[in-house]
């Protein structure tokens, strides 16, 4: 039997598809651009016939149904990452949240800390061969697929073919549902003002042929916007967006001088437009594999000046990193911070930065602080933090006492603060 005739007598509806999934089953569905809407969709037409169903995820940023209170005692969201769709039902309780780096989420799948029962992907259409592309979320999606029970694949005439260890044969896949629907998009982060001046301290600190990990969001863009005159930048990264195009185009992105995969830009997972899933399809440039291979620090370390951009909630004096939550209200999650942090820490010429704006809510808040919140989890430890860097300029503690760090951290903090954190950096003791 050929592929095409194994591939013709797995192509079903979305309910025979789903008929697979029983209550108490663990579902992973992929995240991100990734998401098989169709699947979520008939899978909640279910409810009424299932009971405490885990739905795994690592992000979701479009609405899944399953998170609606009305579906509770049918679905249980587990976020490997939490999204701002899923940010309410975790902090109310009706959501899980497991704490985990990106670069260990595929061995939770592979050695059975987390078994699945079913995955849920979607997938271009099989090339001559019979091999699909993850496209746009080859990260966690792969690893879970290739280690759960059942795979349901909606397979969608609109999902790029991207290359790298992106692929999955037919023959793997246990149900097949086509569907010709646009991929979701994300929102695109704008750069104001203040952005580009966080952007144009670190592009100070940039060499030319340098590897940049750089994410979705007003501080990535603002940071590209300011590389007009780099040569020879890379990219190794768990995921980009739509920034990156002009840069490659406009010949500032290359990789020529990347050690590690060489003239391939290489991520886990990608979030744009349209644009972005058309310049990927079938482009030798890019190059998607799981998380535990773009996440790992060695991995990482193996390019030379390895620039990571990480951001963060807070940093207390000493230089401790909140990411992940505001007090004991979980947000994010801890995502690739720490693998990429840690990777730069390692790389010949490496830049391990968290960047962010010095003040939150129109000036009224200080994202650098005596002390962090109370609750508030540590996501980068002050051993890891090398360089902090606001609108205000770059404090580089790696190496430095803690009165030195509080100096220097103080000295990029929001002028209208500055007298109030030197004044605790006293009374703790710094001073």
């Amino acid at each position: 039997m050929n592929w095409q005739e194994i591939y013709r007598n797995k192509v079903t509806d979305v309910q025979a598809a789903l008929s697979c999934i029983e209550s108490g089953n663990r579902v992973y569905v992929g995240g991100g651009s990734g998401v098989p809407v169709s699947l979520v969709d008939g899978l909640v037409e279910r409810a009424p016939s299932l009971r405490q169903v885990e739905m795994t995820h690592v992000l979701v940023f479009a609405d899944p149904p399953y998170l609606k209170p009305e579906y509770q005692e049918s679905f249980r969201h587990n976020a490997l990452f939490i999204g701002a769709s899923a940010r309410k039902a975790v902090q109310e309780g009706r959501a899980d949240f497991t704490p985990i780096f990106l670069s260990e989420i595929p061995n939770l799948f592979r050695n059975g800390i987390l078994p699945l029962d079913v995955a849920l992907i979607s997938v271009s259409p099989p090339d001559e061969h019979g091999f699909c592309s993850f496209g746009v979320e080859v990260g966690a999606s792969k690893p879970a697929a290739e280690s759960a029970k059942v795979i349901v694949a909606e397979v969608n005439r609109q999902m790029p073919r991207t290359l790298g260890d992106s692929f999955i044969h037919v023959s793997r896949l246990h149900y097949v549902v086509e569907v010709d629907s646009p991929i979701p998009e994300a929102p695109q982060g704008g750069a104001s003002g203040l952005h580009l001046k966080v952007g144009e301290h670190i592009a100070g600190m940039i060499p030319d042929g340098a590897t940049l990990q750089m994410g979705i969001g007003s501080i990535p863009d603002a940071v590209l916007r300011n590389l007009g005159h780099h040569k020879d930048i890379g990219i190794h990264t768990e995921l980009f967006s739509d920034g990156v195009i002009d840069m490659v185009e406009s010949g500032v992105i290359t990789c020529a001088r990347k050690n590690f995969h060489p003239g391939k830009i290489v991520a886990g997972f990608l979030f744009g437009s349209k644009r972005l899933y058309d310049f990927v399809h079938n482009n030798p440039i890019i190059e998607l594999h799981p998380t535990d291979y773009v996440n790992d620090p060695f991995n990482i370390a193996r390019n030379d000046n390895m620039v990571a951009i990480n951001s963060a909630l807070q940093v207390d004096l000493t230089g401790q990193v909140c990411a992940d939550s505001i007090g004991p209200r979980f947000y994010s999650g801890v995502g690739g911070q720490i693998d990429f942090i840690r990777g730069a820490a390692r790389s010949k010429g490496g830049l391990p930065i968290i960047a962010f704006l010095s003040t939150a809510k129109n000036d009224t808040i200080t994202r650098i602080v005596p002390m962090l919140n109370e609750g508030a989890g540590v996501v980068t430890t002050r051993n890891d933090v090398h360089y902090v860097v606001t609108e205000y300029g770059v404090a580089s503690l790696y190496g430095r006492s803690v009165r030195k760090r509080a100096q220097a951290l103080i000295n990029i903090a929001h002028p209208k603060f500055k007298e109030e954190l030197t004044a605790a950096a006293r009374k703790l003791g710094y001073f």
